[in-house]
């Protein structure tokens, strides 16, 4: 909360202003400084004339504009074609009438006013670049859906570790809320990835794809189910855990910031897969993942 500077009282002089311009001046002088909050704006007044503090900022359901940040899920990689992005089936902005995206419930004009800039295979350390393209395009809401290439790495040693996570989305938003001070954040969990593997597995040819290296830290060897594979995936999904509670906590810090838990716990089935590759969304995936983000972006209330 902004501190309110305490009136400006002026000493009483034994001598008499010698000219109205002289007390123009001291009178601009002590509404310039009794007028203002530290932040430049206009304190509200109660009862008796003393100053109430300032309301928090009210979530507003219907932006109208979005800029959608974050990594394959968000461009649709996989979900069309083999190995390509399809945007138009994108949960955030596609244009894909069975999707229904935000775009296309939210904004009036989402050919003009929407804008994705997620990227396939984009880490968290990549999310600073994109709030800076984003705030190029002053968005009235931005999308954030990154995290799962940081715990997908080619073995549990090299994902990113969670004070890096929370390091650089910490200094994401920073500069999101220095650039776009009145933008609203809605920010999707990491998906469950070891939901990912027991629902996946379930296909053959999936698991013949996966053997090309897809998120070797939790699909390695899908069917191993001794202790030793057991403990590799519980640590991935250890690791997406505390990814998540850095995201809900730096979020939560923000009163135009909204963290949707329930990307983690939807129950997901193969039905919302990819069917090239069994990992990322396919069009039904997008389409849960897109019904997700609206309850949540248009429940009225606080950002809490």
């Amino acid at each position: 909360m902004t501190r309110i500077d305490r009136p400006f009282r002026p000493r009483r002089r034994r001598f008499r202003l010698r000219s109205s311009r002289t007390v123009a001046i001291g009178s601009a002088l002590v509404i310039a400084l009794t007028g203002c909050s530290g932040d430049g704006s206009a304190p509200e007044s109660g009862a008796g004339g003393k100053r109430k503090s300032a309301k928090a900022p009210v979530w507003r359901t219907a932006p109208r504009s979005i800029a959608a940040l974050g990594d394959s899920i968000t461009v649709g990689f996989d979900a069309c074609t083999v190995l390509s992005d399809c945007p138009q089936v994108s949960w955030a902005t596609g244009t894909d009438p069975k999707v229904d995206s935000l775009a296309r419930r939210l904004v009036k004009h989402p050919s003009t006013h929407s804008w994705n800039l997620a990227r396939t295979g984009a880490l968290m350390s990549d999310l600073p670049d994109q709030v800076t393209a984003a705030a190029d395009r002053r968005p009235e809401l931005v999308t954030v859906l990154i995290g799962a290439n940081d715990a997908c790495r080619r073995d549990v040693r090299t994902m990113t570790p969670t004070d890096a996570f929370r390091t650089d989305f910490a200094r994401s938003m920073k500069y999101l809320r220095r650039a776009l001070p009145h933008t609203q954040v809605y920010v999707a969990a990491v998906p469950d990835l070891l939901r990912l593997w027991s629902e996946g597995r379930k296909n053959p040819l999936g698991k013949q794809v996966w053997k090309l290296g897809i998120c070797g830290s939790m699909l390695r060897d899908p069917d191993d189910l001794t202790q030793a594979a057991h403990d590799r995936r519980a640590k991935v999904r250890d690791r997406v855990m505390a990814y998540n509670t850095a995201l809900a906590e730096v979020c939560g810090k923000d009163p135009l910031c909204r963290f949707d838990k329930a990307v983690f716990d939807y129950r997901f089935t193969g039905r919302q897969l990819s069917t090239w590759d069994w990992f990322h969304p396919g069009t039904g995936g997008q389409k849960e993942l897109a019904e997700l983000a609206f309850r949540t972006i248009t429940r009225p209330g606080r950002s809490t």
